[in-house]
């Protein structure tokens, strides 16, 4: 296999970590959110109450892992890849959010959303069909 084709699959494998990661982890911190109910601001015991419910959410912390790793994927493949490239190749994450949301969080998805999440897939394929590096490789000593 060559450096460049190597290279791209590096790139690739982190770009879907990265959507997977992301939507997931979201998904996951959004389920734990609304397990530990809303959250009081008004005044300080009920803010320390609604602090212990969220600090104490297995949920709530296996979505910041997700998240956390979410950004590890992205700091990597930003290293690597054109960010004109990256940014927009991550919007599919847009599109799976909303499905994630349907199927585990039993959020309806509306006609004008779904549409959205075509024209999203669409663009994505566009991007696809462009190179992930324009740029050279800087190098540190």
């Amino acid at each position: 296999m060559t450096a460049a084709k190597t290279h791209k699959t590096k790139t690739y494998v982190l770009l879907f970590l990265l959507v997977f990661l992301g939507s997931v982890g979201n998904t996951i911190l959004s389920k734990g959110m609304k397990d530990a109910g809303d959250l009081d601001i008004s005044h300080l015991p009920a803010l320390e109450a609604g602090a212990v419910r969220v600090l104490s959410s297995g949920t709530i912390w296996l979505g910041i892992t997700l998240m956390l790793m979410f950004m590890v994927c992205h700091m990597l493949v930003l290293s690597w890849a054109d960010y004109s490239f990256v940014m927009p190749f991550s919007a599919i994450a847009y599109a799976l959010v909303p499905l994630l949301g349907y199927l585990f969080l039993g959020e309806r998805v509306s006609a004008a959303r779904a549409f959205g999440i075509i024209l999203i897939f669409l663009g994505v394929l566009l991007i696809n069909r462009t190179p992930h590096r324009t740029t050279e490789s800087v190098k540190s000593n």
